[in-house]
């Protein structure tokens, strides 16, 4: 059983969280953000992505990493679901398992919540003006990557299984679905290749002439870096919501009769990122932590694991408190490399 159809999502959710907890996406004004599932609730299905990265359940902001004179025995992880997930997000998964479960550097709190974690990821029917993952080899729907995948078609849902988990699931609820006629397969291709134009036209603006890469990497000394970060705050946001930045630091803490260390995001945007003991910094001026974040995003990461750090969900665009828009500086970088002295449209703030 690999794909199947059900007409609404509550019986699908309840199934889930007989044994385990489940997340929910949760409309709150004009975003949406993870709920905890009840059994009362309205469920409902995400249209674009949510605003806060889905890397919180497995690596949250901050964690107890290792404890003094006694050893911390990590708090046992109950199976749990988050549900309407996008490609984007997945592929974030992906990248964020190169780096936490690299073979020889495991690290065993996010091991325990990864492998507990059942992933139900959805199409993007409408990506946002924001969004721009088909720059990044992505689309507005999961090939691969999450245990089920839902796409809303007329009259419900077609669920489709990606992993042994997600047919396992599907074989023990058997009796909630039915098969899936050809027609509602033809509608779900046909909205699959209008949001993939929807994006196309959003992005319309953004034509670039090489690979992200070789912009990157060709415009290490551009002035671009030093005139964006000009209006960076140092506010942190885009790593934040970033579904693959990782970043994090250790510091020591006492607690009662114990001394605990602790692990806790971090951004290479802070102006103490870099510091070393005595006090040098290496990255003391904005513009240089601006071009290290690209760089790691689109050469340093692709050296090691084989793929970009950079999904295109676009979060970092809508979080943004300056005017560091990644579409510009691509644009910019794409105009000194290529079309020295024309004029750049820059994106509307």
């Amino acid at each position: 059983m690999e794909r199947v159809f059900i007409s609404k999502l509550k019986p699908l959710l309840d199934a889930l969280a007989e044994k385990r907890d489940v997340y929910v996406p949760h409309a709150t004004e004009s975003h949406y953000t993870y709920a905890r599932y009840e059994a009362d609730a309205v469920p409902e299905l995400n249209a674009v992505r949510v605003c806060t990265p889905p890397k919180e359940f497995l690596f949250p902001l901050r964690e107890l990493a290792a404890a003094l004179p006694r050893p911390a025995e990590p708090p046992p992880v109950k199976p749990f679901a988050v549900c309407g997930l996008k490609a984007c997000d997945v592929r974030a998964l992906t990248i964020l398992d190169r780096v936490f479960l690299e073979q020889g550097f495991e690290d065993p709190l996010y091991a325990a919540r990864r492998h507990q974690m059942f992933v139900v990821s959805s199409d993007c029917p409408t990506p946002g003006e924001s969004c721009l993952c088909h720059l990044f080899e992505g689309k507005p729907y999961v090939d691969e990557g999450s245990d089920l995948n839902l796409s809303r078609v007329v009259d419900g849902f077609v669920v489709e299984a990606g992993s042994a988990r997600g047919r396992s699931f599907l074989q023990a609820h058997a009796g909630l679905f039915g098969e899936v006629p050809d027609a509602l397969l033809a509608e779900r291709a046909r909205l699959r290749e209008r949001a993939q134009e929807r994006l196309a036209e959003t992005n319309e603006g953004l034509r670039l002439e090489a690979p992200v890469r070789e912009l990157v990497e060709k415009g290490y000394r551009s002035r671009v870096f030093d005139e964006r970060a000009a209006t960076c705050v140092e506010c942190q946001a885009c790593t934040r919501v970033c579904p693959t930045c990782h970043c994090f630091y250790l510091y020591d803490t006492r607690r009662g009769d114990y001394f605990a260390k602790m692990k806790m995001w971090d951004s290479c945007l802070r102006m103490g990122y870099a510091a070393v003991a005595g006090g040098a910094n290496p990255r003391k001026v904005l513009g240089d932590r601006l071009r290290h974040r690209f760089l790691h995003k689109f050469v340093y990461f692709p050296d090691r694991y084989g793929m970009p750090m950079c999904v295109g969900c676009g979060r970092c665009l809508d979080a943004e408190a300056g005017a560091v828009d990644l579409r510009d500086v691509l644009r910019e970088l794409n105009a000194e490399l290529h079309n020295p002295g024309r004029q750049v449209v820059k994106a509307v703030p």
